[in-house]
């Protein structure tokens, strides 16, 4: 019986929680109200955090795409996770002569359907730990438990957290990343 009112208690917070966060109207990124009536690349345009990717999503002919009924989650990668790359890296991606290379880079942060962080959270409880996701790149991503919070793990082993969660697009959901990932 103790079980069972735990669990309705439980419950009934979270109930409250995404209540009370519902009531505070749209995520803010980078400055900027996302709305869940806007697709993913709408929604990004209007982040000041997001201007790398925005740009590089543009050199790679992708904005049609995100901009596709999906749906999609994108992990998208923050202004300063750009700038950790080794110097000229972005440069060289940027290059007309490497938009495959930037699209393949690109779409490794981009997995199909609508992953919220509740979807990603048990997938990895139900699998010890760790979950594997194909991306549309064709590789996998594998989203870790990181304390009470996720992280996503490139095949390099190089790991970026979820700094914002479950943004909600028309399209999708986007999550918010403080690394580039690389195939």
């Amino acid at each position: 019986m103790t079980l069972k009112l735990l669990t309705a208690s439980l419950c009934a917070a979270a109930l409250s929680l995404s209540s009370a966060q519902a009531d505070h109207g749209p995520t803010e990124v980078g400055g900027a109200a996302m709305l869940p009536e806007r697709n993913i690349v709408q929604n990004a345009v209007n982040s000041g955090d997001h201007e790398t990717l925005v740009s590089a999503v543009q050199a790679a002919d992708l904005a049609g795409v995100l901009q596709g009924e999906g749906p999609f989650t994108v992990f998208a990668p923050v202004d300063a996770a750009f700038q950790r790359l080794p110097a000229g890296t972005v440069e060289t991606l940027l290059q007309p002569e490497n938009q495959g290379q930037l699209q393949a880079v690109l779409t490794y942060h981009v997995v199909p359907g609508n992953l919220t962080r509740e979807a990603l959270w048990e997938a990895v409880m139900a699998r010890d730990g760790a979950a594997s996701f194909e991306t549309v790149q064709g590789e996998l991503l594998t989203v870790m438990r990181n304390g009470n919070n996720l992280k996503v793990m490139d095949r390099n082993g190089n790991s970026a957290n979820l700094t914002v969660v479950d943004v909600a697009q028309a399209n999708g959901v986007i999550h918010v990343v403080d690394r580039v990932l690389l195939p």
